[in-house]
């Protein structure tokens, strides 16, 4: 399988490139599943039924959230009626919260792509733990009885965090994948057991910016320490930042894992098709 995850979608530059972008990677790509990051799709944060509805339609087969899943109100019932849309799998058991951390999917050629959403507990506010989240989630679908693919998203601040999420699922995921620094990183590779791993995809976002948002008031705090307005995101013209996984049909294992970018500021990088 060909599967692809974009990193977080920052305002309405971010959707506009979603939506001129994604529709001809996933031609060009010959894409079967697409995962998006939209938890910063409406105004820099949160999400709303009308944000996640332009990610959809430019070819999303589902959206991931994170620590911003309930900045729109909407989202909160929203995500009660949208199977595609995922929220962290480690909220308290203990609490009642809206929506799912997991869901499994079918692609148009009937493959079965288990999708995890797992929130980070190092410098992020705290849910349960993560590996232990993991590890539950893990049991609802198995690479290769229940599912011919398994991506997690670990949506966390920390590097090392990532590390840790990425070798505990090695050889029982096809990838794992950060999010939520909004910076791409260049160590994408596959682990010893054959799990793709890379720290962070990127965000999909004007890098004309801090992470995604207006440079010149929090350049100003920063020097002066004095208030300025509230964060808003950057509207120039957003690079679209994610990674391309090859899976390997009979074991669910990752073959490839590959850069995405395109548009925008950043130098693009365009998987080569054979």
């Amino acid at each position: 399988m060909r599967l692809a995850f974009f990193g977080d979608v920052v305002g309405r530059a971010g959707r506009a490139a979603i939506s001129e972008h994604l529709p001809r990677l996933k031609s060009q790509l010959q894409l079967d599943f697409v995962i998006v990051n939209g938890e910063n799709a409406a105004g820099g944060f949160g999400i709303t039924p009308s944000t996640a509805q332009d990610i959809f339609d430019a070819g999303a087969d589902c959206i991931t959230l994170g620590n911003h899943s309930w900045d729109q109100s909407e989202a909160l019932t929203y995500i009660d009626r949208e199977p595609r849309l995922l929220r962290p799998y480690n909220y308290p058991q203990s609490l009642s919260i809206p929506g799912r951390g997991s869901q499994l999917f079918t692609t148009a050629s009937d493959q079965r792509v288990f999708v995890i959403q797992i929130h980070g507990s190092a410098f992020m506010e705290p849910l349960d733990d993560p590996l232990q989240g993991v590890a539950r989630a893990l049991e609802e679908a198995p690479l290769g009885q229940v599912a011919d693919a398994i991506i997690v998203e670990m949506h966390a601040e920390a590097t090392a965090e990532k590390y840790v999420m990425g070798h505990f699922c090695d050889g029982r995921v096809t990838a794992v994948i950060g999010a939520h620094t909004h910076v791409p990183t260049a160590d994408g590779h596959i682990l010893v057991g054959g799990t793709a791993f890379q720290s962070d995809a990127g965000m999909c976002g004007d890098y004309d910016s801090v992470i995604g948002m207006k440079k010149d008031p929090i350049v100003r705090r920063a020097a002066t320490r004095l208030p300025t307005e509230r964060k808003s995101p950057a509207e120039g013209p957003a690079t679209v930042c994610g990674v391309l996984i090859g899976s390997d049909d009979r074991t669910g294992l990752a073959r490839s894992i590959e850069p995405i970018r395109v548009g925008g500021r950043l130098p693009e990088t365009l998987p080569k098709m054979d």
